[in-house]
């Protein structure tokens, strides 16, 4: 890279200050940890042969229902650790049955909803794989992700795109900063055609309702009208996994496709 690419430049736009060979070199690190870490997690994905994924999205802090003795101030959301691991159990139990060995359900590999999500897949006998994340209070690997399938990141930006890069399906269930960040990117990048339209199921009717208005958006023309179809409203197990399902058929018939044509 050219020296005057690190140079800063003032209004006349001649060099003014130049950046030091210190800091040029931290750049640098940072660029070759981008690279490392984006290839580490691509290892693990192509060691484990996998080309589709159902990623599920979700707080970190929503309790499983046992734990609600302890007082959790999210005790009221426990249902939905309930739902998540029933509707995980569900995809992990199609995948495993129909040997769909490149089909992956993968989560944020922490606690609450992802702990849920893994937790169902891995009652079904379905490994799943966790993108997780270092963080300063929430983040911790949850117990139902084997060490070999968790991918461990520093960059929010990279773990998001592994994400979506395999993605045939995004379930959103209840969350905070964090669950609205990954929802809204991923609308942003169909949107914008930057990733290709898979569908995007936003789960629990009334907390999505309540949260958020897009209609509100489209009615000031900041989005357009259509944009409103690019995510649906699941409001039960069995509402997701009819959306879900076909999906997953969808995949069935490619692999046996692809195995009659390599027989």
């Amino acid at each position: 890279m050219a020296k005057n690419a690190f140079n800063r430049v003032n209004e006349q736009n001649e060099p003014d200050l130049t950046i030091s060979e210190q800091a040029q070199q931290k750049e640098m690190q940072r660029a070759e940890h981008l690279a490392t870490e984006w290839m580490l997690a691509e290892e693990t994905f192509n060691g484990e042969d996998v080309l589709h994924t159902i990623s599920i999205f979700g707080s970190a802090r929503i309790p499983a229902p046992e734990s609600c003795a302890q007082k959790n101030p999210c005790e009221s959301m426990s249902p939905y650790y309930q739902q998540a691991r029933e509707l995980s159990f569900q995809i992990g139990e199609y995948i495993e049955r129909n040997g769909l060995t490149q089909t992956r359900l993968i989560t944020g590999g922490g606690p609450g909803i992802m702990e849920a999500s893994s937790r169902g897949a891995h009652e079904a006998g379905h490994s799943s794989i966790g993108l997780n994340i270092a963080l300063p209070h929430e983040q911790r690997l949850n117990p139902f992700i084997a060490a070999k399938h968790s991918i461990n990141f520093q960059y929010f930006a990279l773990r998001k795109m592994h994400f979506l890069k395999r993605a045939k399906a995004l379930i959103v269930f209840p969350g905070g900063f964090g669950t609205l960040d990954e929802l809204f990117e991923t609308l942003t990048l169909i949107q914008t055609g930057k990733m290709p339209r898979i569908p995007v199921f936003l789960y629990g009717e009334k907390f999505w309702n309540g949260l958020i208005n897009l209609e509100l958006l489209a009615e000031h023309h900041l989005i357009d009208a259509e944009d409103l179809a690019l995510y649906h409203l699941v409001d039960s197990v069995d509402d997701a996994w009819k959306e879900i399902k076909p999906i997953l058929l969808s995949l069935h018939q490619v692999a046996a496709e692809s195995t009659t044509q390599s027989t």
